[in-house]
């Protein structure tokens, strides 16, 4: 009787040794190699009238001496003919934590690259990656104390990214985007 005990004791160790395993891998962050590209893609967003509004948007990531760059572009097309262009470049730098990266968005008096102070109005920015997501966060404090939050989240897919925007003000989420952004 013991030895089914044991052959199930074993069978039991060598599943969970699989599994934890697979769940080690899925969770393994990919290199910011892989996500090294140019890529473009739209999408339609709905506004807070009801109305839809077009958006090309397109990202470039590459790597740098010290980390590495995202430069993204978001163009929307208004219903009343204007076109409104928005562009940012931020050069990111690795943390002392693994996968977690400081924005670069100025030098200090030493030369050395900082962020910005929130508390003077200026976005606080930092990403990550986890698994095969590449997500900048920015953190912006108003005048009055309050906030507004932005998330990209740029996930690896065959054919590019799938970007998720999202911005929530104070808590309340007001706008998100969700599109494919195919590798050129």
């Amino acid at each position: 009787m013991r030895a089914p005990a044991i052959s199930r004791t074993i069978s039991l160790a060598l599943s969970m040794l699989v599994a934890l395993t697979l769940l080690a891998r899925a969770a393994a962050a990919a290199d910011v190699a892989d996500f090294v590209g140019d890529y473009t893609g739209s999408a339609e967003m709905l506004r807070s009238d009801g109305t839809l509004e077009s958006r090309d948007m397109s990202v470039s990531i590459s790597e740098t001496r010290n980390g590495f760059n995202v430069s993204w572009t978001t163009v929307a097309f208004k219903h009343d003919g204007r076109v409104k262009e928005q562009a940012f470049s931020i050069d990111f730098i690795p943390t002392d934590r693994s996968d977690v990266f400081s924005a670069a968005m100025k030098r200090n008096v030493f030369g050395h690259e900082v962020q910005l102070d929130p508390m003077k109005g200026e976005p606080f920015v930092w990403g990550r990656i986890w698994g095969d997501t590449l997500t900048v966060y920015s953190l912006f404090i108003d005048d009055e104390g309050g906030y507004e939050m932005q998330q990209f989240d740029r996930t690896l897919t065959k054919d590019g990214l799938d970007l998720n925007f999202s911005r929530v003000r104070d808590g309340v989420p007001e706008r998100s985007i969700n599109t494919m952004l195919e590798k050129r």
